[in-house]
């Protein structure tokens, strides 16, 4: 079982009706078991830098197999993950909003959502998440 373009698009859509039911503008970003983007959309008034952390964001929660607002103690100065954003030479970033995506309890992508405050961010991805899982 992968992750489908059929299940990126709505990925995508979920993300952004919960944001625009917010009042949000946000970048989203899916990306398949290998880290390869699936799809991307940012909206129209969406920061720009946002389509680059709503894509780390994804990376970071598939290549961790955790959703990025669980790490983010992780990486604090005291924290055991502390050196790991600096220790490799990928594009980690530890802040909420990005959430891996199982099926039949695989690994089989990530989905990342930038442009709102973390929690939002976060609120998105997960309700994208449920989308696929009905």
């Amino acid at each position: 079982m992968s992750l489908t373009i059929h299940d990126a698009e709505t990925l995508i859509t979920a993300a952004r009706h919960a944001a625009d039911a917010a009042g949000v503008t946000v970048s989203v970003t899916v990306l398949d078991a290998g880290g390869h983007l699936l799809a991307f959309r940012r909206d129209d008034r969406a920061v720009l830098i946002s389509g680059e952390t709503s894509t780390r964001k994804a990376y970071t929660a598939l290549q961790l197999n955790a959703p990025t607002a669980d790490l983010v103690d992780l990486v604090k100065p005291d924290g055991p993950f502390h050196s790991l954003p600096t220790a490799l030479d990928r594009p980690l970033l530890f802040i909420a909003g990005g959430v891996p995506v199982h099926r039949g309890g695989r690994l089989v992508g990530a989905i990342g959502v930038g442009g709102g405050a973390p929690e939002q961010d976060h609120a998105f991805a997960t309700t994208a998440r449920e989308a696929i899982s009905r």
